[in-house]
């Protein structure tokens, strides 16, 4: 295979930053391809044949000889992928262990519970919707959530990270970067090991050619 396996679409400061993250968390080899979200390459044909949403991130994955090509969209889904590509990694318990369904728990409360809460929160409704309606609470109570989830944890699958700590803890750091957080003393702490991370401050220190 003449490049990498992992193909990013990638822009600083968006959700693919997530993803990059995770790729060097996993020490997988990776090439970029960036956008320009201001200018709208995100909506380009080519970018739409892959992801019609025109949102980032996507990776391609060009399998391990590059002998064919698979497209993942959405964060969470891209580090459940990845995860269980590279086992070697660590970054997800095996299947058939306790901490196993923990972590399937977390990976689908971020975006299934957390974000939702998170944008009722940045962009409350003119009035509220009736609590029967929704499949998430209000930010409050998934705050109060992860907090005692950390009690006595160092993450949230217990003593070792996994992406489960990427996709909420990577949600919770955003929040915070915005002041839309005021976390409480185990949140606090646990947003200071993630940002504490080489793989993600890597990452974060991403720039186009040029800039």
């Amino acid at each position: 295979m003449a490049g990498p396996r992992f193909l990013l679409h990638h822009a600083a400061g968006s959700r693919s930053v997530s993803v990059a993250w995770l790729l060097e968390e996993a020490g997988a080899g990776y090439e970029l391809h960036w956008h320009d979200l201001q200018a709208g390459s995100q909506k380009d044909p080519g970018f739409l044949a892959l992801n019609p949403a025109g949102k980032l991130p996507v990776l391609v994955d060009r399998g391990p000889d590059g002998s064919w090509q698979v497209v993942v969209t959405e964060g969470a889904a891209i580090a459940a992928y990845v995860a269980d590509l590279l086992p070697e990694a660590g970054l997800s318990p095996p299947i058939g262990t306790p901490e196993r369904a923990a972590w399937q728990f977390w990976m689908t409360y971020g975006p299934a519970v957390a974000e939702p809460a998170m944008a009722d929160l940045a962009f409350p409704r003119a009035r509220p919707a009736p609590a029967s309606a929704l499949g998430w609470p209000a930010f409050a109570a998934v705050q109060d959530r992860v907090e005692t989830a950390l009690a006595g944890h160092s993450w949230l699958v217990g003593a070792r990270f996994t992406t489960a700590d990427l996709v909420v803890g990577g949600l919770l750091g955003f929040m915070q970067s915005f002041g839309m957080l005021r976390p409480g003393p185990e949140i606090a702490r646990y947003l200071g090991a993630i940002e504490a991370r080489p793989a993600r401050q890597r990452a974060q220190a991403l720039q186009p050619p040029g800039a």
